[in-house]
C-alpha cells in the first residue's frame, strides 16, 4: 500500500488514481516525465517496477478525464 500512496503523489496535477491504476492526461513529454518520477519513486521500494503504459491519443481532444466526469454527472441528474 505505501508503494501506491508514493505513486499517487507524483502526478500533483491533472491526474486521477484509482485502486487499479492512475491516469493521467497532458503532453507526451509532461506525461513521460511523470511516469519516469513515478518509476524512480517505487524503485526506492525495491529492486524491481512492473509499468503498463497506455495510451489513448485523440486529436482535438483536451480535458477528457474531467470531462468524463462530467457527463457521467450530467447523465445522473437527467435520471
Amino acid at each position: 500500500m505505501e508503494q501506491r500512496f508514493v505513486l499517487a503523489r507524483v502526478p500533483r496535477s491533472g491526474g486521477r488514481t484509482t485502486t487499479t491504476h492512475t491516469e493521467i492526461e497532458g503532453e507526451w513529454d509532461e506525461v513521460l516525465d511523470v511516469v519516469k518520477r513515478a518509476t524512480q519513486a517505487a524503485g526506492r521500494y525495491g529492486s524491481r517496477v512492473s509499468l503498463v503504459l497506455k495510451a489513448d491519443i485523440r486529436p482535438g481532444h483536451e480535458g477528457e478525464l474531467d470531462g468524463k466526469i462530467e457527463r457521467l454527472d450530467d447523465a445522473l441528474d437527467r435520471r
